[in-house]
């Protein structure tokens, strides 16, 4: 992988572990020459792991829409900055440009960013990894839901799959390398039934 769209929160979180988290996954990039692709701020996680990924020597493309850009919250030394004119927008380009994905703690916003990534992944827009990061088992309760939705019957027991997870940037990488899309024939029949 040449590059890694990471999702995590514009806030630094309570417990100092989350943004320690942040230096290690953006070194850990730098190291293995992956360029981070992110949402272009200068704070809380977002301007962490991007700091610490340009302070290791590495490349950092920012993807900012442009009402966020005009708050002053774009990260002032990217590698790349991409003004982009919506949300919606950014999530798309963020896509295109990456070969992975990773989520951070964060809130609704990476909760939403990183769902959307799985679904395009079900719906077989993308076959790219997606990978948990799971600092401190703050994602604990996201993997519970997700075993509840298979057993439910919303899921597909295959397409668990497609989340990966670990609690250390470097397993996650080695898990991501290793990802071997998964594809289901149908996951929707002609009545609706997952």
């Amino acid at each position: 992988m040449r590059s890694i769209c990471v999702f995590c929160g514009s806030a630094s979180g309570a417990d100092p572990v989350y943004a320690e988290a942040a230096n290690r996954l953006g070194r850990l990039l730098a190291e293995e020459n992956i360029t981070l692709i992110y949402g272009g701020a200068c704070v809380g996680l977002m301007g962490a792991v991007a700091d610490a990924t340009l302070a290791a020597g590495g490349k950092v493309v920012g993807v900012l829409p442009d009402f966020l850009r005009r708050k002053e919250l774009a990260h002032p030394r990217l590698t790349e900055l991409v003004v982009v004119s919506s949300m919606q927008e950014r999530k798309a380009r963020m896509a295109e440009l990456a070969e992975g994905f990773i989520a951070l703690p964060g809130g609704m916003g990476t909760l939403e960013e990183f769902c959307e990534i799985i679904t395009w992944a079900q719906l077989g827009l993308h076959e790219k990894p997606c990978g948990l990061l799971n600092v401190h088992e703050y994602y604990d309760p996201l993997l519970r839901f997700i075993d509840r939705m298979a057993e439910e019957g919303f899921l597909k027991v295959k397409h668990k799959g497609l989340v990966l997870s670990s609690d250390t940037a470097k397993d996650l990488l080695s898990s991501m390398r290793a990802f071997k899309p998964v594809r289901v024939e149908k996951w929707v029949d002609s009545r609706g039934k997952a």
